[in-house]
C-alpha cells in the first residue's frame, strides 16, 4: 500500500460511508495518510468557503485544553475552545487563540541544519542525514547521552523514557518554567506528606463559601486557569444568580486573583506559610476543638510580626474560616516559591481539615499514568553531569534552557563542555542557536500525541492532531528518535509515532471503560473517535476525598530579613507564560489586564518605594541581585508592598525572532539557583536593589495614567 493516498484512491479501496466520513474530517484512522494541503495546492475534498473542524489539543502550557480549530481551504483560521472538553468546556485563553500565528510565524526554522554554535555557517542537511546523526549519537555510550524536555507532550516523554530504558541511558530530566512558578512539584509533595498520595489535588471552590488563596493566580496562571476561572463564576454566583462566595487572597503584589478577590492581603514575600498556620491555630480554638499537631506550635504574634498581618486581622479571618458552611485553602505560585515552600504548602493544605466539608479531592489514578514533575534539581543534576563531560550528546525538545533557568545555574557554561547538542526546536530561540543541530518539529497544530491532564475533577488524556499539513520541511521529533533506534538497535518496535500513540491507548480500549466517554472493539476505530472528540476520559467526575494525616508538618522558617537598600523582587508569568510565545505578535499586543502594558517589561513599584528613589513611571532603573543585573522601566503600583517590586516573565529575549529579540528584560538572570525542599526554585527569595539611572523609556500603555492615578504619576 502506498504511504500516501489520495481521497479517491481512498474511496476505491474503502467506499462511501463513515470511514470516508473520518478522513474528512482528519479524525479516520486513515487520516495520517491523507495528504492535507495548504491553500496554494488546496486538497480534493476541499470547498472554497466550507469550513473544516479538528479537534486538538493547545500545547502552549500542561493544562491540556482542547481547542477545536477551524480550516478552511487548507488552512488554519482560528482555533476556539472544545465544547466538550472537561477542562476548557469551549473557553480558550489567549495564548492559545494566538496558535495560528506560531503555525504561520514567518521566522520558523524550516528544514533541518547544522551549524556553528552562537551564529556563523549553516548548512541545510536532509532528513536522513538527520536520522543517521541521531542514530549515531544512539549508537553511542548510553550512560553518556541526555534528554532535556519540556511539559509538553506528555506522548513524547513517554516515547524518550522507554528509548532511554531501552538503551540503558538516564531517564530524560523534565523542566517547565510555568510549573515552577506555581509550584507543581511542591504542591505534588505536599499532597503526599498530608494525604499520602504523590498528586496534583482538585480544591472543589465552586461549593464552597469561602476561598483564602495564598499565592494561587487561579484566574491568571495556576494548574488550570480555564478550569477554575469557571469554577470561581460558580462560586461568585447560585443558580440564581444572586452573588455568593467570599475569596481572600494572600500575596504581596496584587494579581488578577487579588483584584478580584473581596480581600486582599498584603504578606511579606515568604511569610505566606506561617499566616496559614496562624490562622489554622486560630480557626481551631474557634471551633472548640484540638488544635491539629501542623498547628500546634504556631506563635501567632510572631506569625503576625513575620507576615505583617495585625493579629487582630489573623483572628477575624481565622473566624470566618472556621464558621464557614466550606472553606478552602489553595497554595500556589509564590507561597510555594521559597526555601520554605513545601513547609507552607504543607501548612496550607493541612488548613483544609479545619473545613465544616472536606473540600479536597484527590483522582486515583495508576502510577504510570502521571508523568513526573520536573524540577529545578533535576536540572542542576543534568548541569553538573554536563559540566564535568559525562555527557556526549545532548538532546533538546520543548524548553529553552538558556533563556528560561536562573544564569546562575550555569547551563550555558555546562552546554560548552558538551561535544554535541541535538535541538527539536521550532523556532530560532537562544538554545536552539547554541545547538550543533536544529531538526524541527512539527508545530503544535501539525502535530499528533496526547497529554494528560492533572487539573481535573475526572481522568483525561487530551488528543493532539494535525489540523493543517506541515507547512515547512519539518518531522515529528518521535518519528525522528524511532527512525534512529533502527539505526541503534534499541529495539523501539513501533513503525512510528502514531503507531507509539495507539499502544499507549490500548489499555483505555481493553479496559472498555462503561464510565468512558465512547467505546470501541478495535483501534482504528477507538483511534477516529480519540481524535474526534479531542481525547478520552469519563463521563462524570471521579474524585476520592482526600483524608489528611494527624501527622504535624515541618517548622515554617520564616523570611529572612532584608539587608539595608534590599528589596524582596517577586517575577511572576503573565500573557507570555515561559516566553515561548513571546514571538506572536498578537499576544504581545495584548494588555496586561492590571497596568495595560504592551510590548515591554516593567517592574511595579510602590509610591512610596518609587519617591524614595526619585523615579517615576517610564523612568528607568538597574535592577541587581547577587546574581546578575538588568535594566527595565518603572511602572510605580499602588497594589504592592513597599518592600517588594514585581517584574512580569516571558521578554528579554536575544534571539526567537523578529518580535522577540531585543524587547524587554530576562528576570531570570536575578534568579538565585537554591532549590526548596521539594526540588522547586526559590525564586520568590530573590533580594535585589534598585539604582536611578537617569534615563526615561515610555512603556506602551492603553491606559491613562493621569486618568487612573492622577497628574504626577
Amino acid at each position: 500500500m502506498k504511504s500516501k493516498i489520495s481521497r479517491r484512491d481512498f474511496l476505491k479501496l474503502s467506499g462511501a460511508g463513515l470511514a470516508t466520513a473520518g478522513v474528512l474530517t482528519g479524525c479516520g484512522p486513515t487520516s495520517r495518510y491523507v495528504v492535507r494541503q495548504p491553500y496554494s495546492s488546496m486538497p480534493e475534498f476541499g470547498q472554497t468557503g466550507v469550513s473544516t473542524y479538528y479537534a486538538t489539543t493547545c500545547r502552549d502550557c500542561t493544562a491540556g485544553c482542547g481547542i477545536i480549530v477551524r480550516t478552511v481551504e487548507g488552512r488554519a483560521i482560528k482555533a476556539e475552545g472544545n465544547p466538550a472538553h472537561p477542562v476548557s468546556r469551549g473557553k480558550i485563553c489567549q495564548r492559545a487563540l494566538t496558535a495560528v500565528q506560531g503555525l504561520y510565524n514567518p521566522d520558523r526554522i524550516t528544514g533541518p541544519r547544522r551549524q556553528a554554535r552562537g551564529g556563523g555557517s549553516v548548512e541545510e542537511i536532509d532528513w536522513d542525514q538527520a536520522v543517521e546523526v541521531v542514530g549515531q549519537a544512539l549508537q553511542g555510550n548510553a550512560g553518556s547521552l541526555a534528554f532535556l524536555l519540556g511539559g509538553t507532550p506528555d506522548h513524547l516523554f513517554d516515547l524518550v523514557t522507554e528509548l532511554a530504558e531501552a538503551l540503558g541511558a538516564p531517564p530524560p530530566v523534565r523542566y517547565s518554567t510555568l510549573q515552577m512558578f506555581e509550584g507543581r512539584s511542591t504542591l505534588i509533595a505536599a499532597t503526599e506528606a498530608v494525604y499520602g498520595t504523590p498528586a496534583v489535588p482538585h480544591f472543589d471552590m465552586a461549593n464552597s463559601d469561602v476561598v483564602f488563596s495564598f499565592g494561587a493566580n487561579l484566574l491568571e496562571e495556576w494548574l488550570s486557569p480555564l478550569a477554575y476561572t469557571r469554577q470561581f463564576r460558580q462560586f461568585r454566583q447560585d443558580a440564581a444568580g444572586r452573588r455568593t462566595g467570599y475569596l481572600v487572597t494572600f500575596e504581596p503584589r496584587q494579581s488578577v486573583t487579588g483584584g478580584s478577590s473581596d480581600l486582599w492581603v498584603p504578606v511579606a514575600p515568604g511569610s505566606e506559610g506561617l499566616v496559614a498556620a496562624a490562622i489554622g491555630r486560630l480557626a481551631a480554638e474557634a471551633r472548640g476543638g484540638g488544635v491539629p499537631p501542623a498547628f500546634a506550635g504556631v506563635d501567632v504574634n510572631a506569625a503576625a510580626e513575620a507576615s505583617g498581618v495585625p493579629v487582630e486581622t489573623l483572628t477575624r479571618l481565622a473566624e470566618m474560616f472556621a464558621t464557614a458552611r466550606q472553606a478552602t485553602a489553595l497554595p500556589g505560585g509564590n507561597a510555594l516559591g521559597h526555601a520554605n515552600g513545601l513547609e507552607s504548602a504543607v501548612a496550607i493544605l493541612t488548613l483544609n481539615s479545619l473545613s465544616a466539608a472536606n473540600p479536597v479531592s484527590i483522582i486515583p489514578v495508576e502510577e504510570e499514568a502521571s508523568a513526573p514533575q520536573g524540577s529545578l534539581q533535576a536540572v542542576q543534576e543534568l548541569v553538573d553531569r554536563m559540566r564535568s563531560g559525562q555527557v556526549s550528546t545532548l538532546f533538546i525538545h520543548g524548553v529553552n534552557p538558556l533563556f528560561e533557568l536562573p544564569s546562575s545555574l550555569g547551563f550555558a557554561e555546562a552546554l560548552a563542555q558538551v561535544p554535541q547538542v541535538i535541538s527539536f526546536a521550532s523556532f530560532p530561540d537562544e538554545t536552539a542557536l547554541a545547538s550543533d543541530y536544529i531538526l524541527p518539529d512539527h508545530t503544535g497544530l501539525e502535530s499528533f500525541g496526547y497529554q494528560r491532564v492533572q487539573a481535573a475533577d475526572r481522568p483525561v488524556l487530551s488528543a493532539m492532531q494535525p489540523v493543517v499539513v506541515p507547512l515547512y520541511n519539518t518531522r515529528a521529533t518521535a518519528d525522528v528518535l524511532l527512525a534512529a533506534t533502527q539505526q541503534a538497535g534499541a529495539g523501539l518496535d513501533y513503525t512510528d509515532e502514531v503507531a507509539f500513540i495507539q499502544s499507549r491507548l490500548r489499555p483505555l480500549l481493553d479496559a472498555n471503560d462503561p464510565d468512558g466517554l465512547f467505546r470501541a472493539d478495535e483501534m482504528p476505530t477507538f483511534w477516529a473517535q480519540f481524535l474526534q472528540y479531542g481525547g478520552w476520559w469519563t463521563q462524570s467526575p471521579r474524585l476520592e476525598p482526600a483524608e489528611a494525616s494527624a501527622s504535624g508538618g515541618s517548622a515554617i522558617r520564616p523570611p529572612e530579613p532584608l539587608q539595608s537598600g534590599q528589596l524582596h523582587f517577586i517575577a511572576y508569568p503573565n500573557k507570555l507564560g515561559d516566553g515561548s510565545v513571546a514571538n506572536r505578535p498578537w499576544i504581545q499586543e495584548t494588555p496586561d489586564p492590571m497596568v495595560t502594558a504592551t510590548w515591554n517589561s516593567y517592574l511595579l513599584i510602590h509610591p512610596d518605594t518609587a519617591a524614595g528613589l526619585g523615579v517615576r513611571t517610564n523612568d528607568v532603573v538597574l535592577v541587581r541581585s547577587e546574581h546578575g543585573e538588568l535594566e527595565t522601566s518603572v511602572y510605580v503600583y499602588p497594589a504592592i508592598r513597599p518592600d517588594t517590586v514585581a517584574m512580569p516573565f516571558g521578554q528579554g529575549h536575544t534571539e526567537l525572532g523578529r518580535w522577540a529579540a531585543g524587547r524587554g528584560a530576562n528576570p531570570a538572570v536575578l534568579f538565585p539557583p537554591q532549590a526548596n525542599g521539594a526540588g522547586d526554585l526559590a525564586f520568590a527569595d530573590t533580594r535585589v536593589t534598585l539604582s536611578a539611572t537617569g534615563r526615561r523609556r515610555p512603556l506602551a500603555l492603553i491606559e491613562s495614567l493621569d486618568g487612573v492615578y492622577g497628574e504626577g504619576h
